[in-house]
């Protein structure tokens, strides 16, 4: 999944009230595969916090045998509840594409973990200052930990310790 993350590296939400049509484009594609049927009509401006439209997509593309168990959740575009996605990982054994979810202010958060520091994950995501990109997230905020089902774990699928550097994130809404 992070293959296909990083692929988006850097999508830009649109400014004031014009929408990214790449955005927009990643709900139509769902709505296409018969995913995104639950949001259909719904998610049409990239205003509406898209953490969970992007890590949709990414496990929709990534899931190229298109085995149920890897699909996103039904309601993807909430964050919380990709924490019943895959199977679960104790919060200290994150490592490399694993799925993470935060709490934050209002809501929550979602992204693939890249790595780690003392304090802060290191979390590729969509909707993180309006843009895919790599964020430091407190450690504290953490909800879950969750893998991909793997038929076979890659072997990169290992904790990555990282230097801390950069502000820690606050509210990706």
């Amino acid at each position: 999944m992070i293959i296909e993350a990083l692929k988006q590296y850097g999508t830009l939400e649109a400014p004031g009230a014009t929408d990214n049509p790449k955005i927009i484009g990643w709900q139509d594609e769902l709505e296409a595969a018969g995913l995104g049927r639950v949001y259909a009509g719904v998610y049409r401006h990239d205003a509406i916090p898209w953490c969970g439209l992007f890590m949709a997509i990414v496990a929709h593309r990534a899931n190229i045998e298109r085995r149920p168990e890897r699909n996103p959740p039904r309601l993807y575009l909430s964050a919380l509840e990709w924490a019943a996605f895959g199977t679960s990982v104790p919060k200290g054994a994150a490592a490399l594409g694993d799925v993470l979810v935060f709490k934050r202010k209002g809501g929550g958060h979602i992204g693939l973990y890249v790595g780690h520091d003392a304090s802060a994950f290191h979390v590729l995501g969509g909707n993180q200052s309006d843009r895919v990109s790599i964020t430091r997230l407190s450690r504290n905020r953490l909800v879950a930990v969750r893998r991909p089902a793997y038929r076979a774990q890659p072997a990169n699928v290992r904790p990555i310790s990282l230097a801390a550097s950069g502000s820690l994130s606050v509210n990706e809404a």
